[in-house]
């Protein structure tokens, strides 16, 4: 029995957006564990946000 091999869908610095959210653009900073570390574009005083791939889109 053999594992693939999978590789992140998104790359640090993607613009990506949440589906919960679709108005607010986020920008990858980096990806560990199968969870995304996001902060918002034009905020970067906010915390960061995270999400599973899934929860994720590239144009909302």
């Amino acid at each position: 029995m053999s594992k693939q091999f999978v590789q992140n869908k998104y790359n640090a610095g993607d613009i990506v957006y949440a589906k919960v959210n679709p108005r607010l653009e986020l920008v990858i900073r980096r990806y560990i564990d199968q969870i995304y570390y996001c902060k918002v574009k034009d905020d970067p005083e906010r915390k960061e946000l995270v999400y599973f791939e899934r929860e994720l889109v590239k144009n909302p």
